[in-house]
């Protein structure tokens, strides 16, 4: 009769024990996937930083050694466990001060005389800082991924507010940006009475200039 009882009473428990896992278990999920989903935000944003800051530094000292197509598809060689070909993309911008320069140097306006995209990704945001394909400009189709009908540093070329009346006369700047689109596991949820979760960001992005 003992054995029974303590049959019994292990199978009751273990009845109680799956029925609250049942009852726990989405809820644990509902937590869980939020903190994986901004975990891997968190990842995606650092290693888009890394490749925009490696890029301005690599497009400075070696843009006369190397295509800009090369420095790019090596930058993306170092995403995983990122999917830049089927979701990022990279620009290059060289900007130069011209010469709206005063005597003293102040007030030079940074103008836009090359633009480069990288040709190996799928996913084609616009540049935040300014997009080939107005004023005459188009993307060239001779493999080389830059902006053609740029016109020579002065005053018909594109004028861009990043470094306004930092350039001299002549100087040069390379604007990378990154782009990477990471749709989230899971979305706003609703908690009910009209309250709902902030959802996270799919369009994740970096800039830098060297």
């Amino acid at each position: 009769m003992r054995i029974r009882s303590l049959r019994n009473r292990r199978r009751a428990s273990k009845g109680i024990v799956s029925v609250e896992m049942a009852l726990l278990l989405p809820i644990l999920v509902a937590l869980a996937l939020p903190v994986y989903d901004l975990a891997r935000n968190i990842q995606a944003q650092m290693i888009l930083i890394n490749v925009s800051r490696e890029g301005a530094s690599l497009s400075s000292r070696a843009s006369l050694t190397y295509p800009m197509q090369t420095i790019m598809s090596s930058l993306t060689a170092t995403t995983p466990p990122l999917n830049m070909t089927a979701h990022g993309m990279i620009y290059i911008t060289e900007i130069m001060g011209n010469n709206n320069c005063d005597s003293s140097g102040n007030n030079c306006t940074g103008v836009v005389v090359a633009q480069y995209r990288w040709n190996g990704g799928n996913y084609y945001p616009a540049s935040q800082l300014w997009s080939c394909g107005s004023s005459g400009t188009r993307w060239a189709t001779d493999g080389t991924g830059s902006c053609s009908g740029l016109p020579a540093a002065g005053s018909s070329s594109p004028v861009v507010n990043l470094l306004q009346g930092k350039l001299a006369d002549g100087q040069i700047a390379y604007v990378v940006e990154a782009f990477y689109l990471q749709t989230p596991l899971i979305g706003s949820l609703n908690l009910g009475g009209g309250i709902r979760t902030p959802a996270l960001s799919p369009n994740l992005y970096a800039m830098t200039v060297f």
